[in-house]
């Protein structure tokens, strides 16, 4: 194998490193958005519950 073809297959496996970089990058931002909003249903899960227990709390000391 001579210099030259030895550069060029170095050459295109950056290329394809590149390429799968790239792949990855787009699927981590797919990913990223899915926990954004997944953790934004959490918190309203969080806050409805934490409402309906209060609301509940207070129905308890009504009663009595």
């Amino acid at each position: 194998m001579g210099v030259t073809d030895k550069v060029w297959d170095a050459l295109t496996t950056v290329i394809k490193m590149n390429d799968k970089v790239v792949s990855l990058a787009g699927i981590v931002k797919d990913q990223q958005a899915k926990i954004e909003s997944l953790t934004e249903r959490v918190i309203r899960l969080e806050a409805t519950l934490e409402l309906m227990m209060r609301a509940g709390g207070d129905t308890k000391n009504l009663l009595r």
